[in-house]
């Protein structure tokens, strides 16, 4: 005999929808207080010092007395200072080096995206220079770029002339710092990269080489259009990491000699930490915060916002 299944009254109805309605809300509210202690040091360290700071732009402000609307004086001032001009042409130089850390994070990451017998120590010797405090490296390198440090020894050893103290002489010691950054930066972008390299469906690449396409051919159509998401990422921020050095100008050289290191955030710095001038420091900080958006989305448009070709 069979029976037919029994339909759930109305009554039913509304007390299982209102049971799984209760256990729907439950869920969501224990997830927002999970995230309430997030969303709180969210607001308190980074929403609203971007509003204090864009407010204080506008001000007049040293700490001691409060702050005084002064508009756009700050502003002013900051566009007639030739030193943050200075300083903010220092930090597009900076630019210069984020093709030329890409490309060789690239390189390494393609030498070292093999199983063969020791290939931790090797990603482990180019990841160690990130980890490395800056302070650290700042003093070591300005140990080897004196008149009788490593690098001139070096330079002596292959026959090219000496260059004296790399880091007072005007012409010389902005790229020296750059040189430096780039070193300690390779390691960190190698590992994206490596993680995008890993990504990629190894037999994409062995059914191109089957069919005849070479090791450049491979690379250019298959391996480097998978990584293109990793470069927006990659390009992305180091572009921004750029603009806004300070480490290694703060550790390094303080803006000397004759401020050819000076960069548009050690301005920022200088003016509220030296000269007390907060708002103005505010203003500066604002400049660079624009500068690093409009460089975001150029590097989004090039890359074409890391979509890879079907």
């Amino acid at each position: 005999m069979t029976t037919t299944p029994r339909r759930a009254s109305r009554r039913e109805q509304h007390r299982v929808g209102g049971t799984g309605a209760k256990v729907t809300t439950r869920n969501t509210l224990i997830a927002y207080a999970f995230l309430m202690p997030f969303l709180i040091l969210l607001v308190v360290y980074h929403t609203w010092p971007v509003i204090f700071g864009t407010y204080l732009a506008f001000t007049k402000y040293n700490i001691i007395s409060p702050p005084e609307w002064v508009g756009l004086a700050n502003f002013r001032e900051l566009f007639a200072d030739e030193q943050f001009w200075s300083g903010l042409k220092n930090s597009l130089k900076y630019i210069l080096i984020v093709p030329v850390i890409q490309v060789i994070a690239i390189l390494v990451a393609l030498l070292v995206n093999r199983p063969m017998k020791g290939i931790g120590f090797f990603r482990t010797a180019f990841y160690v220079p990130v980890v490395t405090s800056f302070a650290v490296v700042g003093l070591m390198w300005n140990w080897m770029y004196q008149q009788d440090g490593a690098v001139n020894t070096v330079l002596g050893f292959i026959g090219l002339p000496q260059k004296g103290s790399f880091l007072n002489n005007p012409a010389t010691a902005l790229y020296a710092v750059m040189f430096v950054t780039l070193w300690k930066g390779i390691g960190y972008y190698m590992v994206l990269y490596l993680a995008g390299l890993q990504s990629i469906s190894p037999e994409l690449e062995e059914a191109a080489t089957i069919d005849g396409a070479s090791r450049v051919q491979v690379f250019w159509n298959i391996t480097l259009p998978g990584l293109r998401p990793t470069i927006l990422v990659c390009s992305l921020l180091s572009t921004i990491s750029a603009i806004k050095v300070f480490e290694e100008i703060y550790v390094m050289t303080q803006g000397y000699p004759a401020g050819s290191t000076y960069t548009a955030l050690f301005y920022t710095y200088s003016r509220a930490f030296q000269d007390y001038k907060y708002g103005l420091a505010a203003a500066g900080g604002i400049i660079i915060a624009l500068i690093s958006i409009i460089f975001g989305l150029i590097n989004f448009r090039l890359t074409r916002g890391g979509k890879v070709d079907a």
